[in-house]
């Protein structure tokens, strides 16, 4: 390696060592060097890159490209890697109906969106309470999967030709998007000196029942009619969440779990129905989080200032508030001696507004709500394709000019700290061990080396289909 290499590999290394730490230290709600950047980007990057929304969402690649451009370009201090959520190559191949896809009955310099069903076509009925609380997992696969697939039959009836190539060519292509997306993490370290923003999804289990099985007005009839079922469904549903996103979590314990909220606050549901059936089904797994170390990022769509003094329950930095349309003044004042608080600037003023306006409000936020620390700049919710470069320009400038710390330190970086006490969730298998074991024949040599490959297989048929219900 030439000296010229050498040189440029230690700045890359430096930068990045330099951004992770001033993004870490403001989500601990301390005072970095300056106020870091975390543009949560998505069809945005096609826009900048002269993408077609089609291209970004049908072809991962594409998307990687377009990401990787933006972290060369602007001096931020943390991405994501691929904020364009669905690969929908992926989605196609299983055959998913809740999604619409650019170019396939839709304008191709669209952003992907979700289709949610009617209450007649609920993707759960009604009375299949009891059977999802039984068996999640099961239910998934057996009534679930063939019901939001176009390809994949029902338990019970003939396999089909194409049915069969759904399940195999989705699985691979998922397998295939991780692993690639795995290695592009490793290329924005490497050629833009850019750290990850979040690791790890969560979801409320009450959001999940409302956005993927019964749909929001069937889940609000439901509320109605059988409240404890729905209840019991969340708590069910809990221990595999909680699972699901500490099984893609930072194993250094550095960025924090993403927890996109979708429906749960005023006023699609009211405050009694947060109180007795959301936070109760949601606190015990921030909490879970947090005993291993992981904070969480409240990406907080819409309004949640109804809930800002329940939030102030979970222990101290065990989140970050992101905040989209609450007043962000307010939420500094009410929050922030507890949690850091990112986002604020409104996207409407950044898609349609002028450069001059955007400057003026981040002036302000830097200001007001980040003058002690604990703050991390960016838009209030995902910047898609009607983001304007020029207004993103202004609001990164705006923060590396006005943005510093007169007395901001960098703290060494280590991982938030772990207890030890608290175990992983203990679903993660589709069909105990203990059941095929009674269908096999005298195991001779080493039982537990069959029994471990056996559970390790089984957990990659778990991750399947848990990932098709809470990311894909």
């Amino acid at each position: 390696m030439s000296s010229c290499k050498r040189t440029q590999t230690v700045d890359i290394d430096q930068l990045y060592q330099q951004r992770l730490a001033r993004y870490v230290t403001a989500m601990r709600n301390e005072k970095p060097d300056r106020v870091p950047l975390r543009p949560l980007v998505a069809e945005f990057t096609a826009r900048y890159a002269g993408f077609t929304c089609q291209q970004v969402t049908h072809d991962y690649r594409k998307a990687f490209e377009a990401s990787l451009r933006c972290a060369q370009d602007f001096d931020w201090d943390a991405v994501a890697p691929n904020m364009v959520a669905a690969w929908t190559g992926m989605t196609q191949a299983a055959g998913l109906r809740y999604y619409g896809i650019p170019g396939i009955g839709m304008p191709h310099d669209v952003g992907f969106n979700y289709i949610e069903p009617s209450e007649e076509e609920a993707f759960m009925r009604e009375d299949e309470y009891d059977a999802l609380i039984a068996d999640p997992t099961a239910f998934l696969y057996n009534v679930w999967l063939p019901r939001v697939s176009t390809e994949i039959r029902k338990h019970g009836d003939s396999a089909t030709y194409r049915g069969t190539l759904a399940l195999v060519k989705s699985a691979l292509a998922m397998r295939k998007y991780a692993e690639a997306f795995g290695a592009h993490v490793e290329r924005l370290r490497r050629e833009a000196a850019m750290p990850r923003a979040t690791a790890g999804v969560l979801k409320a289990p009450f959001d999940i029942i409302a956005d993927k099985l019964r749909g929001y007005i069937g889940l609000t009839m439901d509320m109605a009619t059988q409240p404890d079922k729905v209840l019991r469904a969340c708590e069910a549903l809990m221990p595999h969440i909680c699972r699901f996103a500490l099984g893609g979590a930072d194993p250094a314990r550095l960025v924090p779990v993403a927890f996109w909220m979708h429906r749960g606050c005023v006023p699609f549901v009211s405050p009694q129905t947060f109180d007795s059936h959301y936070w109760p089904t949601l606190k015990p797994i921030i909490e879970e989080f947090w005993k291993h170390g992981h904070q969480t990022l409240f990406y907080a769509e819409g309004k949640w200032h109804h809930h800002f003094d329940t939030f102030r329950e979970l222990p101290d930095r065990s989140i970050v508030f992101h905040c989209d349309r609450d007043d962000i003044f307010e939420a500094h004042r009410r929050l922030h001696d507890k949690f850091a608080i990112s986002g604020g600037i409104p996207n409407v003023m950044l898609s349609f507004g002028q450069p001059d306006e955007v400057h003026a409000f981040c002036a302000r936020v830097l200001n007001e709500v980040a003058r002690d620390g604990g703050y991390i700049m960016d838009a209030g919710a995902i910047m898609q394709n009607d983001t304007r470069v020029e207004n993103v320009r202004a609001m990164t400038e705006t923060c590396r000019e006005l943005g510093v710390y007169p007395a901001g330190s960098y703290a060494p970086l280590t991982a938030t700290p772990f207890d030890g006490a608290t175990a992983s969730p203990s679903p993660g298998i589709c069909v105990p061990w203990e059941e095929k074991l009674r269908e096999l024949p005298e195991i001779t040599g080493d039982p537990d080396l069959v029994r471990d490959i056996w559970n390790e297989i089984e957990g990659m048929a778990y991750n399947y289909i848990w990932h098709l219900l809470l990311v894909s």
